[in-house]
């Protein structure tokens, strides 16, 4: 009977061991880090007051840079998932 027990346990252990192992994996991947600022599942919109603009998104959808505060302004360009860009005229973020 202690061997059933020892194997019902180690099995335990490892089974929680790789749960365990696989959630910070996804955690990693739904965050933004914007002047080395980290957003975890960001949504909506970041202004900045700091230059050049370093966007580092690690979110699956892409991200939009304007030139204004509160996602206004033009258009500057957009940070694709996995992709991190450094840009000298944003001053906001956008996520969807």
């Amino acid at each position: 009977m202690p061997v059933k027990h020892t194997m019902a346990a180690l099995l335990l252990t490892s089974f929680s061991t790789l749960a365990l192992g696989a959630a910070p994996a996804q955690a990693a991947g739904d965050s933004l880090v914007i002047n080395g600022t980290e957003h975890r599942d960001p949504r909506g919109c970041y202004d900045t007051d700091r230059w050049p603009l370093v966007v580092d998104n690690r979110t699956d959808g892409p991200v939009h840079v304007f030139s204004d505060p509160g996602c206004t302004g033009r258009y500057v360009t957009t940070v694709d998932p996995g992709e991190r860009k450094v840009d000298e005229h944003g001053q906001s973020v956008h996520v969807a």
